[in-house]
């Protein structure tokens, strides 16, 4: 039973049993709101319609950022350029690797530019479906606050929803989307506004949103940045500063982490990447004051991961490529450890959170995130010492079997391809013998070895060549000869396209000094016949090399049958 007594005090309403609903009452109408044995009297203008409802001067909730703001030039000119376009609604995607700056990046372009644009600026945290409901229903009360506590959490959500479909001039950040189909809902129905997402999903955005990639700073921006937070408060020993920013990859996150760490500390750089090397489970970890234990490098990407737990395989492949070196990762290298639709599938979805970057047959791994993903740390499920000690051996293992034997004609473009990352996964390493990596170290090594008595012979050949068109002319027989030598020597180590120049020059000469059928013109023409055809005519060589030299060569896409 419902009761209410009118301020006269001489009425009274009275409601029993489950109705619920607005009655009037008296002369003056005193609407009251009957919920659940609860009478709430409601002003008049709780009764404004939403369509007729200004919204009231400056609102916003963007939250302070209160730390430095360096470079992202590029990124805030894409950002006015669409928001400042005719009509319609306008939704931007920021989207980039956990720790990139992306928040940072849309709470400054809506406090300093989007602010006088726009009224309301409305910053809603969208983890979930759940989280956009409820920061669309704080905006209806901000809106209209007479209806602060008398509507349910769904009705002031249809009730922001109408407003937003009746005006135009706002701005809603979306912050931190998972999935974009849980803001499709919102964006259909406010045709009118503009929106400003961040997420670290690269991918589903092409049907409702211009995507905006966000890259890691630079590295004068990022000197710029930590040297600005270690100096805050006074002249500060900057010893090491552009080391420690290349290590950190431009990452603003683990900038300001780091800073937020010296200044606590009293360290210099050059002494907080000491401790980077020699304990980088702890680093990744530990922050300084004023760093919310959540944005930290290890517990950002942490949280990625368990959105991809309920698939093991992204784990295991971002824990075997965090092994190599951080850029120009063959994707043939995975094709030795696991194959078909769950790999290609395993390789998207890292991509999809900006985990790795997909560039055509080749992958690349944030030098921070590989750190971290083979940092062991037995509390942490995404990185257990046992399942990161598999992943270096599986690592080894894809290397292993992909290496090309070094005295194949024309295979050196697989070794130089691959001498990088046997360095990374074989460094500081102290294999058993017999071991893969044992097998890695003393390959690497002998391949040295024999590049740089290779080296030496083709400069013994291009010296040859030089002296002998000074001393002799560009079209003696002896400078032909030398010239194919030095061809021969530029295939011998897999130089096509150096080679080819050489037999081309040496045919013309030889059509026109000996004529077409004399037996050394005949030669040229196989020379160069043959050098043109390689790259494509290695179909005896295993797949997986066969893949690796259409990486080197530019060869997109090329099938056995396309041979």
């Amino acid at each position: 039973m419902a009761r209410h007594r009118s301020a006269e005090g001489d009425r009274s309403l009275a409601v029993g049993g489950d109705l619920s609903g607005i009655a009037s009452t008296g002369e003056g109408a005193t609407n009251v709101l009957i919920q659940a044995d609860q009478a709430s009297v409601l002003p008049a203008e709780a009764f404004v319609r939403m369509a007729d409802l200004p919204p009231p001067p400056r609102l916003t909730n963007v939250p302070l950022y209160k730390g430095l703001f360096v470079g992202r030039v590029q990124a805030l000119a894409l950002l006015d350029e669409a928001q400042e376009g005719p009509g319609g609604a306008v939704v931007q995607a920021v989207h980039g690797l956990g720790g990139i700056g992306k928040s940072t990046l849309a709470a400054h372009w809506a406090a300093t530019r989007g602010a006088a644009r726009y009224c309301p600026v409305w910053w809603i945290t969208a983890d979930s479906a759940a989280d956009i409901d409820a920061g669309l229903a704080k905006l209806a009360t901000a809106l209209q606050p007479a209806l602060s506590n008398v509507l349910p959490l769904e009705a002031r959500k249809e009730q922001a929803l109408q407003w937003l479909a009746s005006h135009e001039g706002w701005l809603i950040i979306l912050d931190n989307v998972n999935d974009p189909a849980e803001v499709q809902p919102l964006l259909a129905r406010a045709p009118h506004g503009r929106f400003l997402i961040t997420s670290r999903r690269a991918t589903g955005w092409h049907h409702l949103a211009t995507p905006i990639a966000l890259d890691v700073l630079d590295q004068a921006e990022a000197v710029e940045l930590l040297s600005g937070i270690l100096t805050h408060g006074g002249e500060r020993d900057l010893d090491g500063i552009v080391e420690l920013c290349t290590e950190l990859g431009g990452l603003p996150l683990a900038i300001e982490q780091a800073g937020a760490y010296m200044t606590q500390a009293g360290i210099t750089p050059r002494e907080y990447a000491e401790l980077l090397a020699d304990h980088p489970g702890t680093m990744y970890r530990d922050r300084g004051e004023g760093i919310d234990p959540a944005h930290t490098v290890a517990r950002v990407w942490h949280v990625t991961l368990d959105r991809l737990a309920h698939d093991p395989l992204p784990g295991r492949i971002l824990r075997i490529l965090a092994w190599y070196a951080p850029d120009d990762i063959p994707r043939a290298l995975l094709g030795h450890l696991f194959s078909g639709p769950e790999l290609i599938s395993a390789v998207g979805r890292l991509a999809a959170y900006s985990m790795i970057t997909v560039r055509r047959d080749t992958l690349a791994v944030h030098r921070l995130v590989g750190a971290v993903a083979r940092t062991p740390d037995p509390d942490d499920p995404h990185r257990l010492p046992e399942d990161i000690a598999q992943a270096r051996e599986q690592a080894a293992t894809a290397l292993a079997r992909a290496l090309p034997d070094r005295e194949v004609f024309g295979l050196w473009p697989v070794w130089r391809m691959l001498l990088p990352h046997v360095d990374a996964v074989t460094y500081q390493a102290r294999p058993e013998p017999g071991s893969t990596l044992h097998f890695l170290r003393k390959e690497a090594a002998l391949l040295r070895v024999t590049l740089a008595a290779v080296a030496r012979k083709i400069e013994d050949l291009q010296r040859a060549l030089s002296e002998s068109v000074r001393e002799l002319g560009e079209d003696h027989p002896d400078t032909l000869t030398a010239r194919d030598g030095l061809a021969y020597g530029y295939e011998y180590v897999g130089e096509w396209d150096r080679s080819i120049p050489l037999h081309e020059r040496n045919l013309r000469a030889r059509l026109r000094l000996l004529g077409p059928d004399h037996r050394d013109t005949v030669r040229s023409r196989r020379d160069l016949a043959d050098a043109r055809r390689w790259p494509q005519t290695y179909t005896s060589l295993p797949r997986s090399t066969q893949q690796l030299l259409d990486i080197y060569h530019g060869i997109p896409g090329t099938t056995e049958d396309e041979r």
